[in-house]
């Protein structure tokens, strides 16, 4: 698909974006307690900045995780991953694939899988050996991965990125966008002790609809 569609396709999701916001923030109002999930999380989330900020980074890890996104979405996509022709380093990486599209190559930015481990160790953790008192470690984990994520992908786009250049910026921006936010919205609401995925997924619709019905408005 040329760049210029998918950058009419970006213009049009904008609606979603802002939709998706609105969800968001009716959601992280609605679920969880305070104790319990929002001050693990944000602390979390701090104790992981100030090792990014203050130790060196740990890029080796990242780019792994990096290139094994690639190879997940890979194989949920059909395609294969040729293993022995994988690199990684601290400066960077590649992997080698038989299929490729704009998930498979947004994926590593939207898609934070160390984040997504944490969610799976936990899960498995609970349904075995019970470890529901164990939740403020868990959404402390949980604030830690997701903020190691963000900041190692801010710092990678700081320079030139093929996956990024190839899709379109613009396009890129709006995948980016929608798949970080989506993440959010999905794990908050089957976390949250109320269950709220299917109201989120409503005020996410409701949000772009009345978004749309302001636009039309303004004509």
């Amino acid at each position: 698909m040329p760049k210029w569609c998918k950058t009419i396709i970006a213009l049009l999701l904008l609606p979603v974006c802002v939709g998706a916001v609105s969800a968001l923030w009716k959601l992280a109002r609605t679920s969880g307690g305070a104790d319990t999930v929002w001050v693990p999380i944000l602390a979390g989330a701090a104790c992981w900045i100030v090792i990014y900020l203050l130790l060196p980074k740990p890029m080796w890890i990242y780019v792994l995780g990096h290139e094994l996104t690639h190879a997940i979405w890979t194989w949920l996509m059909g395609g294969r991953v040729l293993l022995h022709k994988t690199r990684i380093s601290s400066s960077g990486g590649h992997v080698v694939v038989t299929k490729s599209n704009f998930l498979i190559a947004l994926a590593p930015y939207f898609f934070p899988l160390y984040a997504v481990l944490v969610v799976l160790v936990f899960v498995i953790g609970h349904l075995v050996w019970d470890w529901h008192r164990y939740q403020p470690w868990f959404h402390l984990l949980l604030g830690a991965a997701y903020a190691f994520h963000v900041t190692l992908t801010w710092h990678i786009l700081k320079s030139h990125q093929s996956d990024i250049s190839d899709q379109g910026y613009i396009f890129s921006a709006v995948v980016i966008f929608l798949g970080n936010i989506a993440v959010l919205i999905i794990g908050i609401a089957l976390l949250a002790d109320k269950g709220e995925l299917l109201p989120a997924l409503h005020w996410w619709l409701e949000g772009t609809a009345d978004f749309v019905r302001r636009l039309i408005e303004l004509r």
